[in-house]
């Protein structure tokens, strides 16, 4: 099965967004997912030897609607332009995601604009120990896939409160969402290779994960 197939699916349904045209081509949007989710499988059975819990998802769990939710959104388009893939449920705790779209793919994780409880036990973690999660940021595995944290939008101008406006961390301390991405081209995701690239891009956002993750499920 030809991954070219998702690409060219998804560029023809980003020109010809409408219901009328999905349905006409339902069988197409079939193919296409279905291939996808044999590429999830791959990957996953890469993932898995590096935790054992990926032994439990199953590909189609991983995957997003091809429909926008429009309730609050009305001037979204109907259909994504995308497929995505994010192993687990829990959008509150770190993760790992892998996004392919004709107008732009990439693969990365972390956690991105958690609940206020959830920020707030990060950035108790930071303040504990900012240090080691600097050293994550700039060294490998991290730096063998990505550069450093994405750019939020929604990051404060100041410490936020309870925390001193002098703190050596406040770079980290005023932030909302704590991820990070790697672009990919079209012909790496098309290559025989792309589960291996997925599977280094996870081994590499591992660390941060693992931080996050335990700053989250700290209990005092």
């Amino acid at each position: 099965m030809s991954k070219q197939k998702i690409f060219d699916f998804l560029r023809d349904l980003s020109a010809n967004n409408s219901k009328d045209w999905m349905d006409e081509n339902r069988k197409r949007y079939h193919e296409a997912k279905n291939i996808w989710l044999a590429e999830i499988e791959l990957i996953l059975q890469r993932l898995v030897t590096h935790d054992p819990d990926f032994e439990q998802v199953r590909p189609k769990e991983t995957l997003m609607r091809i429909t926008n939710n429009r309730r609050f959104h009305p001037d979204k388009s109907l259909y994504r332009d995308h497929f995505a893939c994010s192993p687990g449920t829990d959008m509150t705790k770190p993760g790992f995601y892998i996004h392919i779209s004709p107008s732009g793919s990439f693969i990365g994780g972390g956690v991105y604009r958690p609940p206020s409880p959830v920020l707030q036990k990060i950035r108790e973690g930071i303040d504990y120990d900012g240090d080691r999660l600097k050293k994550i940021l700039s060294s490998s595995p991290f730096t063998g896939m990505y550069t450093d944290l994405d750019p939020d939008e929604q990051m404060l101008k100041t410490a936020p409160r309870g925390f001193p406006k002098d703190h050596p961390h406040l770079d980290l301390l005023r932030r909302k969402s704590f991820t990070a991405i790697t672009p990919l081209t079209e012909a790496q995701v098309l290559s025989s290779d792309f589960p291996a690239l997925a599977e280094k891009a996870f081994v590499s956002m591992q660390p941060l994960c693992d931080y996050l993750m335990q700053a989250v499920e700290f209990e005092a």
